[in-house]
């Protein structure tokens, strides 16, 4: 018999606590096709458990991708060992990434309940279009990349209308939003741009936060500060860049 949405809710929790995040996929997989829409308990449960499972495979990407460049000199064999698994991470990813992407186009972006929901869903679409494009090939990537604008572009201009400017779920869209203009379009004054009007729209409002939305906002707001400082001084242009 099939479980019941609280029971794959409970199975995802569990899963969480045992760290076996692609359990926890699955269980949550099961709630966001059958449910329609999501809590905001349940939509975290759903970006904790991708979150961690494609996570750790763009990690391993990079691993692999920066072994390669330097064993390069190391002849044919080595290097198809090399090519040979990161192919294998990339279709790992792939997977995974298309997965969610189907899950928010079909089921959670159209049963949005409010504006919010709706920011924070096609956030989360920008978000794994993104990380498609970053393991893209050249002819895939302006097509991945141009997805995850699009996405980003339609939860901004949701955001400023309907969401207030210390809102976390605004602040974390601006800093992800940066982060790709930084990062996929190699933008940094866009970049820039976007996260100190982010930062600055927020702070001109921030004292009239209660403590608790204080706290939310502005471990979002140090992020974009950090961003900005690591962009503007470009000491470290290899090094990721902080995202929600």
């Amino acid at each position: 018999m099939a479980a019941t949405r609280d029971e794959n809710v409970f199975m995802a929790r569990m899963s969480e606590q045992a760290e076996r995040f692609e359990d926890m996929v699955e269980a949550m997989k099961r709630v966001a096709s059958v449910a329609g829409h999501l809590s905001p308990d349940e939509r975290n449960l759903l970006s904790v458990a991708y979150k961690n499972c494609v996570g750790a495979r763009r990690q391993a990407w990079r691993a692999v991708n920066t072994l390669e460049q330097r064993e390069a000199s190391k002849g044919p064999a080595i290097l198809g060992l090399i090519r040979g698994y990161k192919t294998k991470v990339e279709e790992e990813l792939q997977k995974r990434c298309n997965e969610l992407l189907e899950i928010l186009t079909l089921e959670l972006i159209p049963h949005a309940p409010d504006p919010e929901s709706k920011v924070y869903f096609l956030k989360m679409k920008g978000d794994y279009h993104r990380y498609l494009a970053e393991f893209a090939t050249p002819e895939n990537h302006s097509k991945c990349s141009s997805m995850a604008h699009d996405c980003y572009k339609q939860a901004s201009e949701l955001a400023i209308s309907k969401l207030e400017p210390t809102h976390p779920t605004r602040l974390g869209l601006a800093l992800n939003f940066s982060v790709f203009y930084y990062e996929v379009f190699s933008s940094p004054e866009k970049a820039c741009l976007l996260a100190k009007a982010a930062f600055d729209d927020a702070m001109n409002v921030m004292d009239a936060l209660e403590e608790d939305q204080y706290k939310d906002s502005a471990q979002i707001m140090q992020l974009l500060r950090d961003n900005l400082t690591l962009w503007t001084a470009d000491m470290h242009p290899e090094a990721p860049a902080e995202e929600y």
